[in-house]
This record gives structure tokens, sequence and C-alpha cells, in this order.
């Protein structure tokens, strides 16, 4: 059979664990074909974003448009767009309703702190951007910043409840926020675990999941998104879609948990290696 098409509007990673490769092999992992419109190049590794260089926003454009005259994806994510005008650009036609399905990632900062997006992005994202996603995912980090909170004052349940609330009523169909890093910001509940909200037209429901230990996680929040667009092309309801990539997520941390790859936090396992080579 034909196998569905995803597309991924994203940066690069040249260390292989984020941006557009994990979204291509998330894609793979779900059995839908991978294309990409490239938003910027970066030097990176485990440990860190070295340089960030951009594609102009017309390229941009024109990559995505190259896909959609051939391949008509049936579901698209967003991941870095590094610039606002990137965001505007793709912000564009996702009002003239070109990007089906469309999940939005607001890459804003990596996890070790560089930023991933110039002056004017986070405003771009809420007025131009998020009023069109089918699903949107900020981390606590990326929805503090979209809602002017600081990380600490999303400690708790109640509290990203609100924040996903806040950022549905911009026009997202459906934001889960992804409470990855909730003890980090000072989270007491459920120890040991990471606790996702997803806030939807049916309300609100509390994904739990159990922390897995490793310090293989880059690119997991890029692999959740892409994750969503894959089971939204493949014909699932979006809290589905929801459900079953923060699933994906969990088993591909506990296959990587016990690699060594890089001297900082390692990719996941997408395509199941840890359960031994094909066939």
């Amino acid at each position: 059979m034909t196998p569905r098409t995803a597309l991924t509007i994203a940066g690069s990673d040249s260390g292989g664990g984020a941006g557009l490769q994990a979204d291509l092999r998330t894609f793979a992992a779900h059995g839908v074909h991978g294309c990409c419109a490239v938003t910027a190049v970066t030097a990176q590794h485990t440990s860190a974003v070295l340089g960030v260089v951009a594609i102009e926003p017309s390229f941009v454009v024109a990559q995505i448009e190259a896909v959609r005259a051939d391949l008509a994806p049936a579901a698209v994510k967003t991941g870095m767009l590094a610039t606002p005008a990137t965001v505007a650009a793709v912000a564009e036609l996702a009002a003239a309703g070109e990007l089906a399905n469309l999940v939005v990632d607001p890459v804003l900062v990596s996890s070790s702190g560089h930023p991933l997006m110039g002056e004017g992005g986070v405003r771009s994202y809420r007025d131009l951007l998020l009023p069109h996603a089918a699903v949107a995912t900020p981390n606590l980090r990326e929805a503090a910043v979209l809602t002017g909170r600081a990380v600490g004052d999303l400690a708790t349940i109640d509290a990203m409840v609100e924040a996903a609330e806040e950022l549905r009523a911009l026009g997202a169909t459906m934001v889960v926020v992804k409470g990855g890093h909730f003890e980090r910001a000072g989270g007491r509940r459920a120890p040991g675990g990471a606790p996702d909200v997803l806030a939807g037209p049916a309300g609100i429901e509390v994904l739990e999941a159990e922390r897995v230990a490793t310090a293989n996680d880059h690119g997991t929040g890029c692999s959740l998104s892409a994750a969503i667009a894959a089971n939204l092309a493949l014909g699932a309801e979006p809290v589905g879609a929801v459900r079953a990539a923060k699933a994906f997520v969990h088993r591909a941390l506990t296959g990587a948990a016990g690699w060594r790859l890089g001297a900082g936090h390692g990719p996941i396992d997408h395509l199941g290696w840890s359960e031994g080579p094909p066939g």
C-alpha cells in the first residue's frame, strides 16, 4: 500500500538527535513517508549548539510549495523556524489552508539554553502561527515564555492547565503542555513522573508516564510533535494521536537508556534498535 506523507518544517541538527533528523526517523517508525523543508542549519552535538545559520524565508516557502505540489502531505509539523519572518511566512501558508493537520512545536530555545529564535519570535508565534495549529506542543519553558510566566510558575498541574488554556484561547484547536522538565521547574506532584497536560475541545486530560532514568533525551520534543503529525497523517483523531505519540516517545526513551552516544544528551531510540535487528 502506498504510504501516507508528512512534512516537517524544521532545522537540521548536525548531531542527528533532534530537528528534522529526529522528525524523519519518527515518520519512518510510523510507516509514513517523510518530507522536509529546511529552515536552518546548525552546528551542534550532544552537549551544545555551537552555531545557527537561518535559511531565507522565501526559500523555506519554496521547499514547502515543492513538496505540496507533488506529494500532498497529509500532516505538517513545524520545529525550529529560526526567525520571525519564517514564522510569518509559514503562518501565511497555514492561513490559506495549505498546511493540513498542522502541529506546531514552538521551538524558542535549546535545552542547553541556546536561543533558537530571533527577537519578535514570541509575538509571531502568538499572533500569527498558533491560531492555525491543530495541535501545539510547547514544553514548560516555551509555555512560560509564550504566556509571560516564569518557568517556576508552571510547577503545578493546575498552572500547566491555565497555560494550556491561555494558549488554546489564541486559536489552537488543541494544546499539549509537555511536562518533561516538571521536576526541574519545582513540580512536586507524582514524583518520578512526567505529566503532560492536554487541553482541547473535550476538556482537560493529564497524560501521565513514569520518568525514564536516562541522559539520552535529546529530541524528545521534536519526536513527540512528529509522532502526533504521523498519527494524524495515518487518520488518527487528535486526542488518540497525542496519546500514541507520548507512548512512542516513552518507548524510545526506554530503548536508548543504556546508549553511550556523545558526551552529553544523546538521541532516543526511534527505530526500536534496542529490540534487535529487523527480522
